[in-house]
This record gives C-alpha cells, sequence and structure tokens, in this order.
C-alpha cells in the first residue's frame, strides 16, 4: 500500500457519502496525495515544529466544519504540491526560514475568504509518490485561494537550500567528545536516526556502546525500548545485578544488541505490561529500558523514573530537534547524525521506486509552482 492515509480517508468518504462534509487536521510532517484532497472537504496542519500546537490545530479543523456547517458552506480547496523533501529536524520553526514561512500563515488565514492555510514537509523516508511538500489554501475565494497557494510554494522552494539543523551536529563519536570537553552540564544529546516519533524502532543500542567505548559516567540514556530485558529486570527486582543484552528486539535485522552488566536502579509500578520501564546502571550510565517504543519529551517523562535531567553530566535522548521542556534545560544540545530508520541522511537513501523526483534526490530540478483544485470544491463538482 503506497497511501495509507489516503486509503482510509477514501473509504470514509465512500461511507458517509458526498453530502457529508468532512475536516481533517495533519501533522506538519505529514504527506498529501490526491486521493486525500480529492475526499476532504477542508483540512488544517500544525504551524510549528517541534508541535506544541496540536490543540489549536484541532480545534481550527472543527471550527472550520462548524461555520461552514452554520453557514451552508461548501469550501474550495486548493493544493500545490512541491517537489522538495527534507527530515523534520532541518524544518524547526524555532529557525529560519520555517520561522517565516510558518508565521505568516496566521495573517494569509486572517483574510476575507480564507478559512485555513496550511504547509506541510512532507515525510521524507516514504518511498511514497505522495512523499512532497506541500501548500493547502481553504475558503470562499478561489482566486485569491489559488493566488495564495502558489506563492507558499514558490516560497518553499526558493527556500529549499537554506533549511539548516538549528543545533551543533555531528556523528555520535563527535557528540560524545565535545559533551566530554564541555564543563556545563547537561549537554543533551539527541540520538537522531532512532527517533520514535519520527518513525524510528528505538531499539538500537549504537549510542550506549559509544557511550561505553568512551567510558562515560553521570550519563542518562533515556531510552532504549526492550521488552525481554525490561521484563528481565522485573523479574530480577530492584537492587538486583544482572547481564542483559540490550537493543535490536524490534528490527533485529538493523543493528546489534549489546551485551552489558546491570544493577536495577528502580522499576515503574505499574499492571499495564506494555507501561513497564526500568532504569539500570550499566558503568555509571543510568539507561532507561522501556518495554515499548517510546519518546521522553516531559521532565514528568524522567521524575516518573526517579530520575532528575539536570543533574547529569550528559543526557542521551532518542528525539531529533528537542521539544521544548528538554530544550530548556540542555545546555547545550548537539545532535548525532546516528544510523536508524530516520537518520539524516537521507540523499543516501535507498534507491526510491516511488517517489517522484524532487529536491535533493535531483538536485539540479527545475519546478515550476501549480495547484490542483480538490474534486469535492463547488467548481470541480
Amino acid at each position: 500500500m503506497q497511501d495509507a492515509d489516503g486509503d482510509w480517508i477514501e473509504s470514509t468518504r465512500r461511507v458517509v457519502g458526498k453530502d457529508c462534509l468532512m475536516t481533517a487536521s495533519f501533522d506538519l510532517h505529514g504527506s498529501l496525495s490526491r486521493r486525500i484532497i480529492d475526499s476532504l472537504d477542508m483540512l488544517s496542519a500544525f504551524r510549528t515544529a517541534p508541535h506544541i500546537d496540536r490543540e489549536q490545530t484541532a480545534q481550527r479543523a472543527c471550527d472550520m466544519l462548524v461555520r461552514c456547517l452554520d453557514h451552508k458552506i461548501r469550501p474550495t480547496m486548493v493544493w500545490a504540491p512541491i517537489p522538495a523533501l527534507m527530515p523534520g529536524e532541518r524544518s524547526s520553526t524555532v529557525y529560519e526560514p520555517a520561522k517565516h514561512l510558518w508565521g505568516q500563515l496566521p495573517g494569509l488565514n486572517a483574510a476575507p475568504g480564507v478559512l485555513d492555510a496550511s504547509l506541510l514537509v512532507g515525510y521524507v523516508w516514504a518511498d511514497e509518490p505522495r512523499a512532497t511538500a506541500s501548500a493547502v489554501m481553504t475558503g470562499t475565494h478561489p482566486e485569491l485561494l489559488k493566488k495564495d497557494a502558489l506563492c507558499l510554494a514558490r516560497q518553499y522552494w526558493d527556500a529549499r537550500k537554506e533549511f539548516k539543523f538549528g543545533v551543533p551536529t555531528g556523528t555520535l563519536a563527535e557528540c560524545i567528545e565535545k559533551a566530554e570537553r564541555l564543563t556545563t552540564h547537561p549537554v543533551v544529546i539527541s540520538d537522531s536516526g532512532d527517533n520514535p516519533t519520527a518513525g524510528g524502532s528505538a531499539d538500537r543500542a549504537d549510542a550506549l556502546a559509544a557511550l561505553l567505548e568512551y567510558h562515560v559516567s553521570n550519563c542518562l540514556f533515556a531510552g532504549i525500548a526492550d521488552r525481554p530485558a525490561t521484563e528481565a529486570c522485573y523479574r530480577a527486582g530492584v537492587g538486583a545485578t544482572l547481564t542483559l543484552k540490550v537493543g535490536a528486539t524490534l528490527d533485529p535485522e538493523a543493528s546489534q544488541p549489546v551485551e552489558v552488566p546491570a544493577k536495577v536502579i528502580f522499576l515503574l509500578p505499574t499492571s499495564d505490561l506494555p507501561e513497564r520501564q526500568a532504569v539500570v546502571d550499566v558503568k555509571g550510565i543510568s539507561l532507561v529500558l522501556t518495554a515499548r517504543r517510546r519518546p521522553f519529551h516531559e521532565i514528568k517523562d524522567f521524575t516518573s523514573l526517579g530520575l532528575d535531567p539536570t543533574s547529569f553530566r550528559i543526557v542521551v535522548v532518542k528525539a531529533g530537534y528537542l521539544v521544548p521542556p528538554i530544550a530548556r534545560v540542555a545546555n547545550p544540545n548537539l545532535m548525532a547524525l546516528t544510523p536508524g530508520a530516520v537518520n539524516q541522511d537521507i540523499v543516501h537513501l535507498p534507491t526510491n521506486k516511488y517517489r517522484i523526483p524532487s529536491y535533493p534526490f535531483v538536485p539540479d530540478l527545475k519546478w515550476k509552482p501549480f495547484t490542483i483544485i480538490s474534486a469535492r470544491s463547488p467548481q470541480e463538482s
């Protein structure tokens, strides 16, 4: 299946029928397709990365639907696909050019005849024809919507080479070496290639192996998804010492486990097996093991395990850019360009079979913006 979202949205349209208005909210890093556009009447996407506007985006999508129902509006939706892709870590709206590109959307949204203005980065790691960036305008003024969609698409395309990582980057070894030299703390290192919120398996132990190789201590690593190792800790109990094989349980073909001596420090009290988490000491590294893939985005994710991230010299998290609660304590943040399902070296991804020609895979690609009007729009009926 090359378009799972399109499949279920199109299926929903068949169930509810042509007379029912449908809205949807999207991740800023989502990819759209003609099937999606032709099945929906309206949509709204996140305007922040890190995503701190989830609720506001859902509210916009719902408010737009209610407004159309109350005023018997059948909106027009205009889509401008943009053949440029990048990892989310280069599209943080904290930094330019994304800060300006997404920052202008509320102003466009406020214009008469506009119900929503959205800009999406797309998902670079999906080898699918719909893997593109997108500008989408929804409203009641078709010509204005088309003009704005074309303008957004052109601005995005013109800025495609300007998107950069917002923090210092390097190999895992370079980041560890730099962290060891710094006198500030906590230095937060992002294990970006295995970020579970981007699609990583979160079971890779490469970072753990590197930390051990460099004899790093006073370090917190959160965390590695390894249900067998987590369960072994629960069976052993707090205070027990055991030998664990950590990592490579979800995607064993992609990486290798690391065998370590571990002392169980903490076990999260829970009767929900998938929510189990264990903290073990591995040669001075406080390692969090989890029964399922999960991020560590909030300070409470650590404190619930008896951990204070600010007390460690080095903190390693499986993430790309840091979400605000963790970014605020990072002193500083370093992004390790690590291997994994969502590694940042996108130009060397496996050969594409389905993705349309796009930048940077075709570095000299020539392109002119164009728009597609949803088949649900009044003028297309």
